[in-house]
C-alpha cells in the first residue's frame, strides 16, 4: 500500500541504514552536508543521510542545492523544526529520535511540496504546535508517535482538523469518518471555543522575547534572504546568507535595495 510505505526509511525508522556508527556532535555545516552519504533509495528517490551526527539545529540546507527528495536527520539533537532555505524538491523529511519540542510557525514555507513528515520519538507537547505543523500544506503522512502530545485529549481529531490533506496519521489511515468527526467537534462557534481552550496561541506571555524579535529582520527581509539563498551561486554565499538569517544581521546589499530608507522617511 503506497500510503503506508513511501520510503524504506519510514518503515524502519529506528534502524541505521548507513552501516556505520556516528557520534560526532557537530553543527550542520556546508561541509557536513557535502560529505554526508547520498544514494538512490528503495523507491528510486535521491536521499541524503545525515543520521546520528548529534546535530543541534537545522541550518544551511541551501547547500543541498535542492537535489534530494528525501533528507534523513534522524538520531540527532535537533530542538526546533524550522526551515533554512526553500527546498521545492523535498518530499520526505525524517526527524525520528531528536529532541524537537517546538515547530516554527512558518517552517512549512521552506518545504512547499513535502508529503511525508516523520517526527517519531520527539518532545512535542502541546496542541499549539500542531497549529504550526499546518504550515506544511501538502503533508499527507505524519508521525508523532512517541511525543507527549499524543496523550492530549482530542489529539487525533485536532490534528486531522488542522491538516486536512492527511491520509495517514501515526501509521493509521485517516478515514472519512475521522474527518467528519473532526469537522463536527471543531466546527462552528462552540468548536472555536474548544480550540481556544485546548490549544491557546503560543508566546503571548513572552513579551521580552517579542521585543527581541522586533529588532531582528522583518518578514519581508526574511523572505528576501531565503530567495537569495535559493539563487546563490556559491556555497560561501549560501553560508553567509544563512548566518544572516540566524543572527538577524541584514546583509548590506539587502538594506541598500530597500525602497524606503531612513533619509527618505
Amino acid at each position: 500500500d503506497k500510503d503506508f510505505c513511501p520510503s524504506l526509511s519510514l518503515c524502519a525508522p529506528f534502524l541505521s541504514i548507513s552501516g556505520h556508527c556516528r557520534s560526532y556532535n557537530m553543527r550542520l555545516t556546508i561541509e557536513v552536508i557535502q560529505q554526508a552519504r547520498q544514494y538512490v533509495n528503495a523507491i528510486r528517490e535521491r536521499e541524503l543521510d545525515m543520521r546520528g551526527y548529534k546535530i543541534p539545529a537545522i541550518e544551511n540546507l541551501g547547500a543541498t542545492l535542492d537535489q534530494f527528495s528525501t533528507i534523513d536527520l534522524s538520531d540527532n539533537e535537533i530542538i526546533k523544526l524550522q526551515g533554512s532555505a526553500p527546498l521545492r524538491r523535498l518530499r520526505t523529511l525524517l526527524l525520528n529520535n531528536n529532541r524537537i519540542m517546538r515547530v516554527s510557525e512558518d517552517a512549512g514555507n521552506d518545504f512547499p511540496n513535502l508529503e511525508n513528515l516523520i517526527l517519531t520519538n520527539n518532545r512535542i507537547t502541546t496542541l499549539s504546535d500542531i497549529d504550526a505543523l499546518a504550515s506544511f500544506k501538502k503533508v499527507i503522512r505524519l508521525s508523532l508517535v512517541g511525543n507527549p502530545v499524543v496523550t492530549k485529549e482530542h489529539y487525533r481529531l485536532y490534528t486531522i482538523y488542522k491538516l486536512p490533506k492527511l491520509r495517514v496519521l501515526d501509521f493509521e489511515r485517516v478515514r472519512l469518518k475521522d474527518r467528519q468527526q473532526a469537522a463536527i467537534l471543531f466546527g462552528g462557534e462552540e468548536g472555536q471555543k474548544l480550540i481556544a481552550s485546548i490549544a491557546p496561541p503560543r508566546g503571548e506571555s513572552s513579551k521580552p522575547a517579542a521585543a527581541t524579535a522586533a529588532s531582528g529582520p522583518t518578514p519581508e527581509q526574511i523572505t528576501k534572504i531565503k530567495t537569495l539563498i535559493a539563487n546563490a551561486s556559491s556555497l560561501s554565499e549560501i553560508e553567509r546568507l544563512d548566518q544572516a538569517l540566524k543572527t538577524g544581521k541584514i546583509p548590506q546589499e539587502l538594506l541598500d535595495s530597500e525602497s524606503v530608507t531612513p533619509m527618505e522617511m
